[in-house]
C-alpha cells in the first residue's frame, strides 16, 4: 500500500532566483567561506530591515553567542530570557557559564510578559543584582510588546538582544523584528520563512559593536600580516555559497510571508468555529508572519487532546509538532528560577503547529482539515 505523500511542517521553497547567484559564486572561484555574496547579503539584509549594519554568520545561536560575549556576559552573570522558546535562544547563556533566568509568556501574544520582566527587575535592583541582558524572543512570527520592554530595560540600563530567528517579515509598529533592541538577530535554518540550507545574521545600529563580533566571528585575528590573536575566537562566518542562496531567498521574502498569512487565513476559516479551538492571536501593535501556523486546543471542549490529533496527523503523513516546551520545564535547566510559567505550561499542554510550508496546494491543507474535523 503506498503511503499519501509527506507534508513537511515548513520545508524549504526555493524561488529559482537562488541558483543564480549560486553560479555567481562558482564562476568568482570564491567557494571558501566569506567573498562578494557575503558582503552583498548583508548588506541587502540590512536594507530590507532597515537597520544600519549586519553580519552573516553560521547560525542564529552563533549570533546570540558573539552578542553575549562582546556585552561581557561571564561566570555567574545573569541574564533574563522567555522560557517559551526553543533550546537555541539559552544554550549560549551556558557557553559563557552565566544563569538564564526565566520570563513567562502573556496571553496576548504569547511571547515574553512586560509585567513579569519589571517584578523581576525591580526584584533584582533590590538586591543590588540586574541582569547583564535581557533577550526577548518574537515567537512564530509576531513580536513581543517591544515598547514596553524596551523602556523598563532602558530604565535598569539593560542592554536587549531580540531573538527574531522565527519573525523575519513581522513587524512592531512598522519596525522590522530585530531592529529595535541593542542587536538582533536571524536565523535561515531549513524551516525558516527564508532559508540558506543553514545560517543567520546578526544586526545592530551600533557599529563598534559589528565591526567586534565580526572580528570575533572569524578567529578574532588582529590587523596584521601574520596570524595573532590577542582574545579568544570563534569560526561563526557564513561561507559564500550560502549566502548566494540568501540572497535570492530575500528577494522573495514578502511573497512567503503573504503566503504564510493565506494558509493562517485558510486554516482559521476553516477550523474556527470548532469548539475549543483557538488560534495564535495577532496582537494590536504589529503585523504576525505566521511563520507557523499555531493553535489551541481545549481537550474537553474539542473532543480530543493536541496529543491525538497530532498522532492522527502523523499516521496520515503529515507532520505536525507541539509548541514549545518551556525551557523552565526541560531536564537541563530544571534548577533555573522562573518568573510565572503557567501561561507557557498551557500553551504547551494544548498547543499545536500545523503544516504551513508556503508550497502546500489547496489538497494538502484540505486534507490536513478533514483529519482534524474528524474528531468533531
Amino acid at each position: 500500500m503506498i503511503s499519501p505523500k509527506r507534508i513537511f511542517l515548513s520545508p524549504p521553497h526555493m524561488s529559482g532566483l537562488e541558483q543564480q547567484f549560486v553560479k555567481e559564486a562558482f564562476d568568482s572561484n570564491y567557494i571558501a567561506p566569506l567573498g562578494p555574496q557575503v558582503d552583498a547579503f548583508e548588506q541587502e539584509f540590512a536594507k530590507e530591515v532597515d537597520v544600519k549594519y549586519a553580519l552573516a554568520v553560521s547560525s542564529g545561536t552563533a549570533a546570540i553567542h558573539l552578542a553575549l560575549i562582546h556585552l561581557g556576559i561571564q561566570t555567574g552573570d545573569e541574564v533574563f530570557v522567555s522560557t517559551f522558546t526553543f533550546a537555541a535562544s539559552v544554550n549560549p547563556i551556558v557557553y559563557q557559564k552565566a544563569k538564564p533566568i526565566f520570563i513567562d509568556s502573556e496571553p496576548s501574544s504569547w511571547n515574553m510578559d512586560p509585567g513579569l520582566l519589571e517584578k523581576a527587575l525591580n526584584n533584582r535592583a533590590r538586591k543590588g543584582k540586574l541582569p547583564k541582558a535581557v533577550i526577548v524572543v518574537h515567537l512564530y512570527g509576531q513580536c513581543a510588546d517591544m515598547d514596553s520592554i524596551l523602556e523598563m530595560c532602558d530604565r535598569f540600563e539593560v542592554p536587549v538582544i531580540e531573538d527574531a530567528a522565527e519573525a523575519l517579515g513581522a513587524s512592531y509598529k512598522e519596525r522590522a523584528a530585530g531592529t529595535m533592541g541593542y542587536a538582533g538577530i536571524f536565523s535561515f535554518n531549513g524551516n525558516k520563512i527564508i532559508t540558506t540550507s543553514g545560517g543567520g545574521m546578526l544586526v545592530s545600529n551600533d557599529v563598534n559593536f559589528i565591526e567586534h563580533v565580526r572580528k570575533l566571528s572569524t578567529q578574532a585575528r588582529d590587523p596584521a600580516p601574520h596570524y595573532q590573536h590577542s582574545e579568544i575566537g570563534y569560526n561563526y562566518r557564513m561561507s559564500n555559497i550560502l549566502a548566494a542562496i540568501g540572497r535570492g531567498q530575500l528577494k522573495i521574502l514578502y511573497d512567503r510571508v503573504r503566503r504564510k498569512r493565506e494558509i493562517f487565513n485558510f486554516y482559521q476559516k476553516a477550523l474556527a468555529d470548532l469548539p475549543g479551538i483557538d488560534f495564535m492571536p495577532e496582537a494590536p501593535w504589529g503585523r504576525h508572519s505566521r511563520w507557523l501556523t499555531t493553535l489551541i486546543i481545549d481537550p474537553e471542549k474539542f473532543g480530543a487532546s493536541r496529543e491525538k490529533i497530532r498522532v492522527a496527523l502523523e499516521k496520515e503523513n503529515i507532520e505536525s509538532r507541539p509548541l514549545w516546551k518551556p525551557m523552565h520545564l526541560q531536564p537541563v535547566f530544571n534548577e533555573c528560577e522562573v518568573v510565572g510559567g503557567s501561561v507557557s505550561e498551557r500553551l504547551f499542554e494544548h498547543g499545536l503547529c500545523l503544516p504551513s510550508g508556503t508550497a502546500m496546494r489547496e489538497e494538502d491543507l484540505q486534507r490536513i482539515i478533514a483529519i482534524i474535523k474528524s474528531f468533531t
